[in-house]
């Protein structure tokens, strides 16, 4: 089965490409921090003022193609529930994911089969080494997370690529990673990748169970304690689903601490008393909890609302009777005695809180005064006291002891251990220091003082070494000296122990006070009121227990939990590698112990299983779970509890709190785990305009997103059952969905921290967004404060009416929510102007929508906004209202209860049907009275005459492109500029404002920019701007198909589709035309992208690869007509163009050196045969001198200047023979000749008097190089050539008959492709080539070669009648010339590795640079030229192999690799030899006679041609292997798909650096690689 199974447009997306994930937001850490900052706001608006393109159009009405499609079209892509999702995961090289972002992604399982394919793209490592997926997830069996499948990946041995395929059934997060063998056949392991396949949750409904999208779900938080006795919940349960709640977040509803919080938990598996009436309490835990189980079966099947719970992994409380029995449970002093001294802090602070008064210290504080004066004792009195340095520092006098009495006795030491180290004696002191800790000494009991040891050997060993003895008989006497030694190092040691020791006591002392001063100051903090032991200086950060229980000592003080700013999630604060606690850093909470896990649970089996039957127990009874700070959850913990949470409720939603300060963390927690949402919240907003970011960050996609309708394909599959699949490429890593949250139970309310009114506007911007939302109990009924979950102690007001709030309001904006959730409507767009802010969101296939108006209620916010104007859009009024607010008093201060509100119903807006100069608009004019706190709901269609519009400009039908050439695909797709205004009078390339010109006039111009927005949906991009301004675009995109001047071409049906679909694009409001244009520019392309694929071989169209045929597709790119240059000078012919956009029109388009090396690529492998042999019987009737043109100039003028031009020319011929399906043929086809006998030139009318056939010209050609060649350029001078000295326009060649090379040229000129002759006059290099080449270029060398045994074989085959070429009278044979070249080529032209070897070869060890290589030259004018490593060598190894020794080839090939080899091209010297200069700058005008006007053109830059002969040559002498040789192709892949001109470049600088004078499209540089995939594949 073929790799590629998407359409063209996947291949011209990077990896295949677009699956964009929206983000979801920022971390609690970031929204505290930004608190108070108002960054400076973006342009809440786009305005475009733009140039209109004068492009007229008479597009066919579109009346009569709406009158032909079938009533029943819909506007919305059906998606067939029996055809499988397929997403497509494109790997890294090595199997890892292809970035950080893309470790994670979520993908959502429906009721539809879905798949993930993962591939492994042609040449990455990976793929090269029989690559193995190895997931956890469950192929077969049930999911174990240490026990990996083994997946073998499918190779295609052609493409060498890899993928295989999984079907994804069962919910939960899955890791992957993929196994491989190295070039050595060492076992390689790529990164772990996760795949999050999220839950399908299904709801009760009067119809049965009906799945509930995810982002789907509102939720309402509860606080059970709140609702009292379970018996009496009917009412509230009742009242949650009349306001619309799918899903009740219960907090904690398990037995509480003595704190009452109910998330400092006394006992996880028993449920608190008060939740059940007197006669139940009595009861078993086990009965209670089957009441609770019954009453969240009712929850569900009564009231069809799904439950959630917390689970509470990182505490417990700190009266919890299990920490009696099991206080190894916690971070105590005896699991963790390196909280000692914290400990001894913390209780000196205890202790200095009960004696304030006895000290004269305030134990009241009234002011900043009162809070020095205490910590000014604790400073001076209090913490020296302690000592606590002494748990980090060794006690020296003690070791100085011990030191003295090993001396005395001689202990057993070996100082020549540290003499044999040659760098002793040049150690500073401290480094000494730093040695004798690192071998001396040791930690021993952290929680004891001077825990630190010497270990005596060692100190005696490096401290007498130190002082130059060699043993401790030499210690006598010298005892003294060398105990001070020994102590001066151990201070030396100490010090930066000491130093620490003093910032960590700063840092912890300055905690304290501003704790001090939050806790009894801050006009935001507690007020805690008179300093006690029991409410002490700061809070007490250990929990101090008493047990009947024997418990090593120290066991019953443990450390409490908290939080930190900026903390780090992946480390343990209570840990040895935290000081958190020492340095007073943790925000502690005093009812809480923090459990102690360990890495595994063989370190804590009963906590280990505890927790594990507490989170099984949520399970049962809950769809979902809400982990509580999981920030602070250990990763394997919390993987371990969710594995056995999972086992259970397969389809468990999973919530997280989870605050890391960064999203590259939060991912990490969310892939690891499988979090299905994050909790985020509006009333973190501090402004409207921040209140927009949010809801613009969480709401859904961009209004238009083009990302689905463009990038999902159905396509065939054929294997496990199915036909068809629907192809989801993947191009981005996800981000984790939000529970977007009007306000959380942890936060302020709008009462407190905005206006009350704004309670309404708030709710309604959070259920307009497109993802879960949720809100608090509480806010629906304007509660006026924030709740204290800890010391309130009030129920719920037990029968809310209704009408209380908002509540009736937001059962209404819930049910759109649901109603917009599940039918898929997921764009949004949002704008916000002074307190207005407006969501419309939008289905993005019928675009239908709903808009709300919502006007906020912040203090001081200024107003006011602009016309609403929706254009070529109907509306209808679905909602008005406002909230009013009576009071600022509850209306029950006895329960909770809100404040008195009055919620007005408004009257829907004037909504008036206006016309501007865009088309029909309705304009929505507010009333007058529309205060803050009020809200519109309007619903907005496009009515149903767009409802077809989706399929007619998805479709085109094949006659269309019947009569297409691919001439036609060059003009839709392609054109240049010059091309384009050439071929059109003038008309040139589209620019779009802000942007600048395409870089084509076709379609692949437009889909060059289009394919990045559709990949990221960028809507903002200034094409989107200009199509949203004007149709301009629209209408050049038509028009310019009526201005082509070619009356042989077929685009009149391609022009009457365009402008019938762009008459009815124009008919959509502008915020639509940009995806509309892109689906039709869509449909076109890829229509006729397809139809130039079918034109050529088979095995271009018929294989899957789209490298090969996007190398494919620049044959129809750089073929084309212009009306200034052709392949005749008095008739319209297209003709190849060397390279775009420098070689367009007119005499420099067409180059024969260019053209001959390009033809089997671009032309006979992609079987276009009539284009080569036009090329090959024009070139041909051009022959002069012997030569062909290198610039053909329509055959006008042509100029004969070079060497190897007519000898590629030669090698095409012999490529036509051999590959097109007549091609013997060719050799009798007979061609006008342009100049006459004599050589000499004559006009055009004049010439064309005699012909010759092909075979005869390839005589010719022989015989006159034959004979030697000898003449001076036609009109020779600056009329042709302003840089050339005299000399130069001397051509001259030669046979040397001793060996049977060509050699020929001179200093002056540059007959071969290295032909950049030096300009400047400044540098003193005008007229001097930058690389000669004269003598015997190896190429022509092995193209001479190729020829003579080309027609060697002719003459077997009775084709070639001539059997030689005379020279002076006498007949040299055919084989006697191809047996010199054999005999002599490896004695002149290698340069032997082992110079003992020179006598055998034809060099000069005198200027040899590198050995065991192959001369560029032979017999030039400047020797040490010849011994230039370059890179020209293989061109000849490619078209005669038989030359060569295979040693000495395929060792030059890979030293070639190593040396010459770049990114993308080959360096054309070797970057070792005192001529290399790889930057090539045409403009460069310094004095630099090397490099000035760019004269180092051929001399280190890297060009991109001979990389494909490289390669070829590689692959026949076997010196790389196929898998090498595709590896060395990927950044050509790259290029190719990211560059718009869709091509590759002429050259680079050094190691692929782009090069600003390059052709952007090359046409040898990518024929070559066409060659090279022809030989590897093809054959």
């Amino acid at each position: 089965m073929s790799l590629s199974i998407f359409p063209i447009l996947s291949s011209l997306l990077k990896g295949g490409t677009t699956m964009v994930s929206r983000s979801q937001g920022e971390s609690k850490h970031e929204a505290k921090r930004s608190q108070g900052k108002k960054p400076k706001s973006p342009s809440r608006s786009t305005s475009t003022s733009l140039a209109k393109n004068e492009v007229k159009s008479t597009p066919k009405p579109a009346a009569a193609l709406l009158d032909a499609t079938s009533a029943n079209t819909k506007a919305t892509r059906v998606i067939d529930p029996k055809v499988p999702f397929l997403y497509t995961v494109t790997l890294g090289d090595d199997g890892s994911p292809q970035d950080t972002s893309m470790a994670y992604i979520r993908i959502p399982l429906t009721e539809q089969t879905t798949l993930i394919r993962f591939v492994l793209k042609t040449g990455t490592l990976a793929a090269g080494g029989r690559p193995t997926l190895h997931t956890n997830y469950p192929i077969q069996g049930t999911f174990v997370r240490d026990v990996f499948h083994a997946v073998p990946f499918e190779r295609d041995e052609k493409l060498l690529g890899a993928y295989c395929d999984i079907t994804y059934t069962t919910p939960g997060v899955y890791e992957y990673y993929v196994e491989y063998t190295s070039v050595h056949n060492a076992l390689r392991v790529s990164l772990s990748g996760f795949i999050v396949a999220e839950p399908r949750l299904q709801v009760q409904t009067s119809q049965g169970k009906k799945p509930l999208p995810l982002d789907a779900l509102m939720v309402l938080s509860v606080v059970p304690k709140w609702m009292g006795p379970v018996s009496r919940w009917k009412d509230q349960l009742n009242l949650i689903q009349h306001s619309g709640y799918n899903m009740i977040h219960f907090v904690p509803m398990q037995k509480r601490g003595s704190s009452d919080s109910p998330y400092s938990i006394s006992d996880p598996l028993s449920y608190a008393d008060d939740l059940f009436d007197a006669k139940d309490m009595k009861k078993s835990p086990q009965e209670k909890a089957a009441i609770i189980r019954t009453l969240m079966e009712t929850v569900q099947t009564k009231h069809g609302i799904l439950c959630l719970s917390d689970v509470v992994w990182n505490h417990t409380s700190n009266d919890s009777p299990f920490l009696l029995e099991h206080p190894e449970a916690g971070y105590n002093l005896h699991t963790s005695p390196h909280l000692v001294p914290a400990y001894e802090l913390d209780t000196a602070f205890v202790a200095l809180s009960e004696n304030l008064g006895a000290l004269g210290l305030p134990s009241r504080i009234s002011s900043p005064g009162d809070v020095d004066r205490i910590m000014a004792y604790a400073t001076q009195n209090t913490v020296p006291e302690l000592r606590l340095y002494e748990y980090f520092v060794v006690a020296v006098a003690a070791q100085k002891k011990l030191f003295e009495k090993a001396l005395a006795s001689k202990a057993k030491c070996d100082p020549q251990h540290y003499l044999k180290q040659s760098t002793l004696g040049q150690l500073s002191f401290k480094e000494q220091a730093d040695l004798l800790g690192q071998d001396a000494i040791s930690s021993g009991n952290l929680g004891e003082r001077f825990h630190k040891s010497l270990d005596i050997s060692h100190a005696l060993s490096l401290v007498l070494a130190l002082h130059g003895m060699t043993s401790i008989k030499e210690t006598q006497g010298k005892e003294v000296v060398l105990v001070e030694t020994l102590g001066r190092l151990l201070d030396e040691y100490n010090l930066p122990f000491y130093k620490t020791y003093d910032e960590d006591i700063k840092v912890a002392l300055e905690n304290i006070k501003q704790r001090l001063v939050f806790t009894r100051l801050d006009d935001h903090g507690p007020k805690l009121g008179e300093i006690t032991k029991s409410a002490p200086i700061v809070e007490t950060y250990f929990t101090r227990l008493e047990s009947k229980q024997p418990h090593p000592p120290g066991s019953m003080q443990l450390v409490n939990n908290g939080w930190i700013w900026n903390a780090d999630p992946m480390l343990d604060f209570a840990g040895p590698e935290s000081k958190a606690y020492f340095r007073r850093e943790v925000i502690v909470w005093g009812d809480c112990v923090k459990l102690r896990y360990g890495a595994s649970p063989k370190e804590n089996p009963w906590l280990w299983n505890h927790m594990r039957t507490y989170t099984e127990h949520i399970a049962r009874l809950f769809q979902g779970i809400r982990i509580d700070n999981c920030h602070s959850t250990p990763l394997h913990v919390a993987e371990y509890l969710l594995d056995a949470a999972r086992a259970i409720q397969p389809d468990l939603y999973v919530l997280a709190e989870l605050f890391t300060g960064s999203p590259e963390k939060d991912n990490l927690f969310v892939s690891r785990l499988g979090i299905h949402s994050l909790v985020r919240e509006a009333m973190q907003a501090w402004d409207t305009h921040e209140l927009s970011r949010l809801v613009h960050r969480h709401g859904g996609k961009p209004v238009g997103s083009m990302d689905q309708d463009m990038t999902w394909k159905c396509v065939p599959y054929n294997r496990s059952g199915f036909e068809q699949v629907y192809s989801i490429p993947v191009s981005h890593g996800s981000t984790p969905r939000a529970l977007f949250m009007d306000c959380t139970h942890d936060n302020e309310t709008p009462f407190q921290k905005r206006l009350a009114q704004d309670t309404l506007p708030n709710a309604a911007v959070v259920a307009f967004s497109d993802c879960a939302t949720g809100s608090v109990k509480g806010y629906d009924e304007v509660y006026p404060y924030h709740l204290n979950l800890v010391s309130e102690r009030r129920l719920y007001a037990p029968r809310t009416a209704a009408a209380a709030g908002i509540v009736d309001i937001k059962h209404q904006l819930q049910k759109l929510h649901l109603k917009m959730s599940i039918e898929g409507y997921s764009e949004v767009h949002v704008h916000q102007e002074n307190d207005y802010l407006l969501v419309h969101r939008q289905h993005p296939g019928s675009q239908e929508g709903y808009l709300l108006i919502a006007r906020t209620a912040f203090p001081n916010a200024s107003t006011g906004i602009s016309p609403i104007k929706l254009h070529r859009t109907k509306t209808e009024f679905v909602l008005g209202a406002s909230l009013g607010i009576k009071g600022s008093t509850a209306v029950d201060t006895k329960v909770l209860s809100g404040l008195p509100t009055h919620v007005e119903h408004l009257s829907p807006p004037v909504m008036l049907q206006q016309e501007d100069d865009k088309g029909d608009y309705t304009q929505v004019v507010l009333p007058d009275v529309f205060p803050p706190g009020s809200v519109y709901v309007i619903k907005t269609s496009i009515g149903n005459t767009y409802r077809h519009v989706r399929s007619l400009i998805t479709t085109m039908e094949d006659a269309v492109l019947k009569d297409f050439t691919l001439l036609d695909c060059n003009v839709v797709l392609y054109r240049s500029e010059g091309e384009e205004m050439d071929a059109t009078g003038g008309h040139g390339i589209y620019a779009i404002p802000r942007h600048g010109k395409l870089v084509y006039a076709g379609l692949q111009g437009f889909m060059s920019v289009l394919v990045p927005i559709i990949t990221n949906n960028d809507l903002g991009h200034p094409m989107c701007d200009n199509l949203r301004a004007g149709k301009w675009m629209l209408d050049y995109v038509s028009d310019r198909l009526s201005h082509q001047r070619n009356a042989s071409l077929h685009l009149g049906p391609l022009h009457e589709w365009f402008s019938s679909r762009f008459e009815l694009v124009k008919q959509m409001p502008d915020f639509l035309v940009p995806k509309y244009f892109a689906m039709t520019l869509q449909t076109a392309y890829d229509k006729v992208y397809a139809r130039a694929l079918s034109l050529m071989s088979p095995w271009i169209h018929l294989q899957g690869d789209p490298f090969t045929h996007q190398l494919a597709m620049t044959s129809v790119q750089l073929h084309g007509t212009v009306p200034s240059t052709a392949l005749h000078p008095t008739r319209s012919t297209p003709c190849l163009a060397a390279g775009l956009p420098h070689f367009t029109t007119g005499a420099f388009r067409t180059w024969g050196r260019d053209t001959f090396i390009s033809m089997r690529g671009l032309f006979l492998v992609t079987g276009q045969f009539s284009a080569a042999r036009d090329h090959l019987l024009s070139f041909a009737s051009s022959l002069k001198h012997g030569l062909i043109p290198n610039l053909l100039d329509s055959v006008r003028v042509p100029r004969y200047n070079a060497r190897d031009a007519v000898w590629f020319f030669m090698q095409a011929i012999q490529d036509y023979y051999l590959l097109a399906p007549n091609g013997p043929k060719l050799l009798s086809e007979k061609v006008l000749r342009r100049f006459p006998k004599d050589d000499q030139f004559v006009p055009v009318e004049e010439g064309y008097q005699y012909a010759s056939t092909l075979a005869e010209i390839m005589q010719e050609v022989l015989q006159r190089h034959a004979q030697g060649i000898h003449f001076r350029e036609y009109n020779a001078g600056e009329a042709i050539d302003r840089q050339m000295q005299d000399r130069g326009f001397d051509v001259d060649i030669n046979v040397d008959w001793e060996t049977g090379v060509l050699v020929g040229g001179n200093e002056f000129n540059c007959g071969t492709w290295m032909d950049k002759m030096g300009e400047s006059e400044k540098a003193h290099n005008k007229g001097v080539p930058g690389t000669s080449r004269n003598g015997a270029p190896i190429e022509i060398t092995g193209l001479l070669k190729s020829a003579l045994r080309f027609v060697l074989e002719l003459q077997k085959k009775k084709q070639f009648r001539w059997e030689g070429v005379k020279v002076h009278g006498k007949m040299i044979t055919y084989q006697h010339w191809n047996d010199l070249l054999q005999k002599n080529f490896e004695k002149i032209y290698y340069v032997p590795k082992d110079a003992s070897e020179d006598s055998q070869y034809a060099v000069d060890p005198r200027i040899i640079h590198r050995r065991g290589i192959y001369k560029d030259v032979w017999r030039a004018v400047q020797p040490y030229t010849e011994y230039q490593f370059r890179s020209n060598f293989p061109i000849a190894m490619a078209v005669a192999p038989e030359l060569f020794d295979k040693k000495h080839a395929t060792e030059c090939l890979l030293f070639a690799k190593e040396v010459l080899l770049g990114p993308l091209g080959m360096c054309t010297l070797d970057p070792a030899d005192q001529e290399y200069r790889p930057y090539y700058d045409n403009s460069n005008d310094s004095d630099d006679f090397k490099v000035a006007k760019g004269r180092n053109y051929h001399q280190g830059p890297e060009w991109l041609w001979q990389t494909g002969f490289y390669l070829r040559a590689a692959y026949k002498f076997g010196a790389l292997s196929k898998h090498e040789i595709s590896r060395i192709l990927r950044p050509h892949r790259e290029q190719i798909i990211t560059s718009p001109w869709c091509g590759l470049v002429e050259l680079t600088n050094k190691s692929g650096e782009k090069c600003w004078d390059s052709c952007e499209t090359q046409a040898w540089s990518t024929a070559t690689l066409l060659d090279l995939l022809y030989d590897m594949i093809s054959q």
